[in-house]
């Protein structure tokens, strides 16, 4: 995992998924693929709503740094991607996370 700024960290959360006021207030947020993540628990791969910041085009593929190149992905949905390509491990039921 690359060390990211607290600036960097903060602006990728801000591209989850919005679900309500409530879940805000409590720090949950959705990636991509529908699961949930909540903002403490960044880099937290012990925790069933852990996240990892994912580079949509790899590096190695020519992708960068940026923020526009970069989201917020539950920690299992990023450890998935295979040939580049985003793979939905872990999705949300309800309030719960499913998949794990």
């Amino acid at each position: 995992m690359s060390n990211w700024s607290t600036e960097t960290i903060s602006a990728v959360w801000n591209k989850a998924t919005f679900v309500s006021q409530e879940n805000e207030s409590r720090g949950f947020r959705k990636d991509q693929c529908g699961a949930w993540i909540n903002r403490f628990q960044y880099g937290n791969r012990d925790n069933k709503y852990g996240w990892e910041i994912d580079h949509i085009t790899p590096v190695s593929n020519g992708g960068g740094d940026n923020l526009g190149n970069l989201r917020p992905l539950h920690w299992k949905n990023n450890a998935a991607r295979q040939n580049n390509r985003l793979s939905c491990q872990v999705y949300s039921d309800g309030g719960e996370n499913v998949g794990l």
